[in-house]
């Protein structure tokens, strides 16, 4: 009989607040519904996090909502909110994905796929039913969020793209009637009608600016951002008349965008014409001489800030109009002094002279560090990865909202600039409000820990040790502690003993969240401790190539300043094994007889605990056993190694039963199930630097199943005492539980998987670089990319229109026979249509072609060969006869055509179909038309009724009362307002 396994499955992730590959944006807590809570007035921050997005309130520090596609493991790299309709956000991941989210439901909307690799910056036009993304392969993509298709791909840039930004100008009329913000300033970004798609600017690592007219897809003008190397981040001023680019050494550069140019242009033909759009207006330089990865413009005030990868965030003013003019006045009065020409005619602005014929060219004449100067530079406790502006409408401060690479969220307040200025003003003060830092480690986990009953969870890294419950992963105690290497609770489950980089060992108190002890246990740091089986004593083995036995002792201290004494536990020296090398690990085996230690000289000894006799020499591994675990019998020892391999001894004669090569890097960690209830006794897990934990037969020396969810090194693996469950932590910051389930899995079956899976993942890159080798590198391109789905959604139409074909041709048939034959019974028709009620071949291929997603409907037609489309045009022309869902006919039909348009120009068999075709759909097309005007002309209709019903004639009574006690009723007459 085949032996059956019990499968385990990714079930929680915690320990993430947000990672170091995402920005973070900030929202308001307007829109968020959540059970049971009561929302702040802080917002909330929605961030990337590993494979999910997160949304945080900042105020309490909760977790609002978590998204997370089934579908997609990939990281999170890149998230945009859409500016018409806040709860909708674009997500970007790591395998050049896009998919558009509703936060309120927490569900995928569109799912796009064009890209290559990473998403690095995602852009919603103004209007919100366009997205742009760039991505680590170069490419630039603008998306139609209506249609749900990708519209064309721009090619130009030669590395990654750093930033895009849609611009669209106005006409001056429509600027001037809605285009007002909050300052009273026009905005030049309203869609003017239909004449223009607008323009998108775009910012590469390969230092260039670039600017794309998206209605004739093409570059229009191209600039050197960066004079030292590349283009890192691009911010755009909320007025879209400027921009600012950011490179290394702290470079920003400054550029006007001409938008009554652009405007001109958009709506003019014009041939050969040298029209600049962008002009450099200079340079500014950050404190910090690092590359600079963030630029944000502040969306109403005056405000830029800008942050490299250090522990800061710069913030920059933009001076006002009469500012700029005053300290040009004054500059020129200086030069007056020096004996410069005076000039005539000179106007007063706020009690300083400025010359008439400058004061209108003022600005764009002054030096860029006279408009732009520094604010404050905000000093932050973790190195910045983004930041963004928090806008809550009660507070008058700036609000930065940041997120750093060490897991933990911040906001800033920091105070705007008074109005009355005097020359002792101190510098700007700033303070941190909130963070959000208590469900996460700042560090690395390296060592886990479970408690005897498996509810609580120990995890403790570098600075920190936190107690979690494992159930709700809520953080339970966050108790400081040194750089933490190894750790594990006592019997009792009260207190969790910590081993430390500098030698020492660290007792903490769980109930009263104290340090209890601090023992100068060795001389170099301590790589592993293990608590005796009979719960009396601990064994620590450190660098200072010794191992120490530790007893657990009560004793009675005296409280100071009484009489009374407090039982305290304490760590008592009683033994100490010296061997020739450093020590990386230990392991009492479960029935108490050996100790096994494995030293930095690539070998294990295994010695009596009585007497500390040598037993065992295990030679065999190249490069030193990082971690080791003996069987619940007492029978068995695993090894894992920097060399990759896992060995499995005999501990009777120390043989080596196996040695596996196991991971793609070192492995970290090994660990035994530790009880044979399901005869599991002998399978263990293995936690290593390629990203992956295995679970392994031990008996049969295989693999059972590889659990894939981490997205880099694992550093610590913990076992349950019951073995339901197994815990795993990472660099990823994020600590991973894998429950056991009760499917079962059969190792043929998991080698098919994976087999499978290889497969898929050869066949997609092939595909991809078929098409970099058949498609010419031209500017602009479909977008579009083969993916497992879009194969298989093609290979679905194809089947189906093989079998429609055969079922047309046999119902036709029967139809001409039942003419003479009028009592002929129905044909043998396909099982399929039978199973569905007996449907049409056309109506059977419709729901298939409809089950596909929009977005992937294009590259799954391209899957089909050319003699396919002559079939596909049959059922084209009977779908647009029945008038079935016209806009996906005319969809497909169109795309067809386009796409097969020398073959299809080439078949004279084709003419007479296609002359069909095109005669029935302009009598639907134009009987839809007919209907949709209708339909237009009577809202138009409703919407005067509407709003003629809504104004109303309106009598102030105050005042008409006190028109009557002057007694002035008959001289003045009744005074009507329109009030909308």
């Amino acid at each position: 009989m085949v032996k059956s396994y019990l499968k385990y499955e990714h079930s929680k992730t915690f320990g993430v607040i947000t990672s170091a590959h995402s920005n973070v944006l900030w929202s308001p807590n307007e829109n968020v519904t959540k059970v049971g809570s009561r929302l702040t007035n802080s917002g909330r921050a929605v961030v990337g996090a590993d494979e999910e997005v997160l949304c945080w309130d900042i105020k309490k520090g909760e977790l609002l909502s978590r998204w997370k596609d089934g579908a997609c493991n990939a990281q999170v790299t890149q998230i945009a909110q859409s500016k018409v309709d806040p709860d909708v956000y674009a997500v970007g991941y790591g395998d050049g994905s896009i998919r558009i989210w509703d936060s309120r439901l927490a569900t995928v909307i569109i799912t796009f796929n064009g890209h290559r690799s990473a998403i690095t910056t995602l852009a919603f036009d103004r209007s919100g039913v366009r997205l742009a993304s760039g991505a680590q392969d170069t490419d630039i993509i603008v998306w139609d969020l209506v249609a749900e298709v990708g519209l064309f791909k721009l090619r130009g840039h030669k590395n990654q793209i750093t930033g895009l930004q849609f611009i669209q100008p106005s006409s001056t009329k429509n600027a001037t009637n809605d285009g007002e913000t909050e300052e009273g300033a026009t905005v030049t970004n309203g869609v003017d009608g239909e004449d223009t798609l607008g323009y998108l600017l775009t910012t590469s690592k390969d230092s260039l600016i670039k600017l794309w007219d998206l209605s004739t897809q093409h570059c229009v003008e191209t600039h050197v951002a960066q004079t030292n190397g590349e283009c890192w981040s691009m911010g755009i001023s909320p007025d879209y008349d400027g921009c600012i680019t950011a490179g290394n050494d702290g470079e920003l550069k400054v550029w006007s965008i001409d938008i009554q140019r652009l405007c001109k242009a958009s709506s003019e033909v014009r041939e050969d014409v040298e029209n600049r759009y962008l002009l450099e207006r200079g340079t500014l330089y950050r404190q910090g001489k690092d590359k600079t990865l963030g630029v944000v413009f502040h969306p109403r005030r005056g405000y830029i800030a800008a942050h490299g990868s250090e522990k800061a965030v710069e913030l920059w003013r933009v001076r006002s109009e009469t500012e700029v003019q005053k300290i040009l006045a004054r500059k020129r009065r200086r030069l007056r002094k020096k004996g410069a020409k005076p000039e005539s005619k000179d106007s007063q602005v706020n009690g300083d002279t400025v010359p008439a014929e400058d004061s209108g060219e003022s600005i764009s004449s002054a030096d860029i560090s006279e408009v732009i100067v520094p604010y404050v530079t905000v000093r932050t406790t973790g190195k910045v990865r983004s930041i963004d502006w928090a806008r809550t409408k009660s507070s008058k401060m700036l609000q930065l909202l940041l997120a750093t690479t060490n897991n933990q969220l911040e906001l800033y307040d920091i105070s705007p600039r008074p109005k009355e200025v005097s020359k002792s003003t101190e510098p700007p003060e700033y303070n941190r409000t909130f963070g959000v830092d208590a469900p996460g480690h700042r560090t690395d986990v390296r060592s886990l820990a479970l408690s005897s009953d498996d509810r609580m969870l120990a995890s403790a890294s570098n600075g920190t040790l936190k107690i979690w419950n494992v159930r709700t992963q809520t953080c339970l105690r966050t108790l400081e502690c040194g750089y933490a290497l190894c750790s594990a609770f006592l019997p009792g489950d009260r207190i969790v003993v910590v081993g430390n980089r500098n030698g020492e060992l660290e007792l903490f108190d769980i109930a009263s969240s104290t340090l209890i002890d601090t023992v100068k246990a060795h001389e170099g740091p301590v790589w592993t401790l293990h608590v005796h089986p009979d719960g009396k004593s601990v064994a620590t083995g450190s660098a200072d190539k010794s191992a120490k036995f530790w007893n657990f002792d009560i004793v009675q201290e005296e409280i100071p300043g009484t009489r009374r004494t407090t039982p305290r536990l304490k760590l008592v020296h009683t033994r100490t094994l010296k061997v020739n090398d450093d020590i990386l690990s230990l392991r009492f085996s479960p029935d108490a007889r050996l100790l096994a230690v494995s030293l930095l000289d690539n070998t294990v000894k295994v010695f009596f605990v009585d007497s500390l006799k040598l037993f065992l020499n295990l030679y065999g591994h190249k490069l030193p056993v990082l971690n080791m675990d003996i069987s619940y019998d007492s029978k068995l020892i695993v090894t894992c190694s920097a060399d990759k391999n896992i060995r499995l001894w005999g501990l009777d004669f120390g043989d080596c039963h196996k040695a596996l090569f196991a991971h793609q890097d070192s492995i970290m960690q090994v660990g035994f199930v530790p009880h044979n209830q399901d005869g599991n006794g002998h399978h263990f897990f293995s936690a290593s630097k390629d990203h992956s934990v295995k679970y392994w037969d031990g008996d049969k020396f295989e693999q059972i199943q590889r659990l894939n969810g981490h997205h880099s090194e694992v550093w610590a693996l913990a076992v349950s005492r019951t073995g339901d469950f197994v815990v795993t932590a990472s660099h990823d910051k994020s600590i991973r539980v894998w429950q056991q389930t009760d499917e079962q899995i059969f190792l043929e079956e998991e080698r098919e998987k994976e087999l499978e899976e290889l497969y898929e993942q050869t066949l997609t890159t092939s595909l991809e670089q078929e098409d970099d080798a058949t498609g010419e590198k031209s500017e602009v391109t479909t977008a579009g990319k083969q993916t497992i789905e879009t194969l298989t959604a093609g290979e679905k139409i194809a089947e189906a229109l093989e079998v429609g074909a055969v079922d047309l041709a046999t119902v036709d048939e029967w139809k001409q026979m039942k003419e003479t034959q009028p009592n002929l019974a129905p044909p043998q028709r396909n099982p399929i249509y039978l199973a569905f009620g007996n449907i049409s071949a056309e109506q059977y291929l419709l729901n298939v072609v409809q089950k596909i997603p929009a977005a992937s409907l294009q590259d799954a037609l391209l899957v089909l060969s050319f003699e396919k489309v002559s079939i596909l045009f049959t059922f084209l022309q009977l779908w647009a006869q029945r008038q079935w869902n016209m806009p996906l006919t005319c969809r497909i039909l169109f795309f067809m055509l386009k796409t097969h348009h020398n073959q299809i120009v080439a078949s004279k068999t084709m003419r007479p179909m296609l002359n069909s075709i095109r005669g029935t759909l302009r009598k639907v097309l134009q009987q839809q038309k007919d209907e949709m005007g209708f339909n237009l002309a009577a809202l138009t209709f409703v919407g005067s009724q509407i709003r003629n019903m809504g104004t109303k004639e309106y009598v102030d009574e105050k005042s008409w009362e006190e028109e009557e006690e002057k007694g002035e009723r008959g001289k003045r007459k009744r005074a009507f307002i329109d009030v909308a």
